[in-house]
């Protein structure tokens, strides 16, 4: 057994750290932790950040033939006034729900007799402008001979994939300071990219939090069209927790840096959930905004909404493929996390980033690492192979025991036939070998010299 233990138990070692190794690289999983936080969170959240335009276009008939200055004006304006602004907003749900505020699309939520109105008063104003006259005598005219025609209600979402798809309000509450400034968007699509909803009753004083959107004030000329479908996100920290507008509506208090555009963005917190919509920035000082003071509706306020809305917050496979995706490539393995990618494409196509991340793993596919949990079968049949040979091993050493030769030849005896022997007698010598080298005991000696002298007996009968 020693002899087969020196053999077998190195070998069954050897088997037994193969194993052990083969779980090891299947557990090692891509370190992303060189990534920080906030980096993550941005790349996760942009492709469910929203730009909304909410408006109404008015049309005009004028009525004075005489005055073709005005007419000029109005022919310049294609008889048209556009009364609304932008916002942002975040999807919430592969199906395509979007959460907003009420105010980003109020301007399409308005009476027609109350968007005309808000129209008329934008005309006059650049009357007023162009022929240098008062408010009041350009009103007094123009109300004199004009009408609206017309009244189109419109809202699109912009996708940061460069969509643009018509929006259908299904909940909305009121603007600021009439009452809950929240609204919930209906879009056309499917596996898009979203936001999970958190719970604004955890929130604590100075949690970290980043505002996502699209601020007007980061528009510019100088930069490509294109550049108005990234939004920004800017971190900051909660200053309050229980402050409330006029109306008793709750709001919380952040320092993050925004501006109108913003309204209606995600409020983000280190999960990368949504705890709150931006609504309104504090007052301005001498006619200057002034950062670090602003508001956002509780994300608890707006699930009120989407459940009045029967919107689902569910994620999408999108969302699932494209983080794992992000986490193999920012730990190297460029190969597999193209492949996430590209599932990601196939299920959406005009998905912001995508395209991005394909063609900066492709570039990096050289230098990936290997991924050895994709080999688990691999592993799993030769980890079973290893553990069966292990066994044999042992059994093989341990069990099966060679038998003794003693103990065979004694079985032998036992098994041979046995002679009846003549019964003893008391004629018989005690000894029958005599003390041939007279050293007064009988001994192997003896029986040596005894042998030795019957060989000389046999040998001189051969001769004869």
């Amino acid at each position: 057994m020693l002899k087969r233990a020196l053999f077998t138990i190195p070998l069954s070692l050897i088997l037994i750290g193969v194993i052990v190794a083969s779980f090891v690289l299947m557990g090692i999983k891509p370190n992303s932790s060189t990534i920080s936080q906030a980096q993550k969170l941005a790349e996760y959240s942009k492709p469910a950040v929203v730009r909304i335009l909410g408006y109404s276009v008015v049309g005009w008939q004028f009525n004075n033939p005489n005055d073709p200055e005005v007419e000029a004006i109005l022919n310049q304006l294609n008889y048209q006034s556009v009364v609304g602004g932008s916002g942002s907003g975040a999807i919430i749900s592969s199906d395509g729900y979007i959460v907003t505020n009420a105010h980003v699309v109020e301007a399409a939520q308005m009476e027609d007799d109350d968007i005309a109105n808000a129209a008329f008063n934008q005309l006059v104003t650049i009357i007023a402008d162009y022929f240098q006259v008062s408010y009041d005598t350009a009103y007094e005219y123009m109300l004199t001979y004009t009408q609206y025609t017309q009244v189109q209600k419109v809202i699109k979402v912009i996708l940061p994939g460069g969509d643009i798809l018509d929006g259908e309000v299904k909940s909305y509450g009121a603007p600021i300071n009439e009452g809950k400034d929240v609204a919930v968007l209906k879009i056309e699509g499917k596996n898009l990219p979203t936001l999970k909803l958190g719970n604004s009753d955890n929130i604590q004083n100075q949690d970290n939090i980043w505002v996502s959107g699209y601020p007007a004030a980061a528009d510019s000329d100088l930069l490509s069209p294109d550049s108005s479908l990234v939004s920004s996100m800017n971190a900051g920290q909660i200053s309050a927790t229980d402050k409330k507008t006029e109306q008793g509506s709750p709001v919380i208090q952040i320092n993050a840096a925004a501006t109108h555009g913003n309204s209606g963005g995600p409020v983000i917190n280190e999960k990368g959930e949504i705890i709150g919509l931006l609504t309104f920035r504090g007052d301005t000082v001498n006619g200057q905004e002034v950062q670090g003071f602003n508001f956002s509706v509780p994300v608890n306020t707006v699930k009120e909404f989407t459940n009045q809305a029967g919107a689902k917050n569910t994620s999408s496979n999108t969302d699932k493929l494209y983080k794992e995706g992000l986490e193999l490539y920012w730990g190297g393995y460029y190969e597999n996390a193209l492949e996430k990618f590209e599932a990601v494409q196939r299920l959406y196509p005009n998905h912001s980033e995508i395209k991005k991340f394909i063609t900066n793993s492709e570039q990096r596919t050289d230098d990936s690492k290997i991924l050895w949990s994709d080999y688990k079968t691999i592993f799993y049949i030769l980890d079973g192979v290893a553990t069966l040979l292990v066994i044999l091993l042992l059994v093989f050493t341990f069990v099966f025991k060679p038998k003794n030769r003693a103990a065979t030849a004694a079985a032998a005896v036992t098994a041979a036939p046995q002679t009846p022997s003549a019964p003893p007698t008391s004629t018989l010598p005690e000894n029958t070998i005599p003390d041939l080298n007279n050293d007064g005991k009988i001994d192997v000696q003896d029986i040596i010299l005894a042998l030795q002298e019957q060989q000389k007996k046999q040998q001189k009968k051969d001769e004869e």
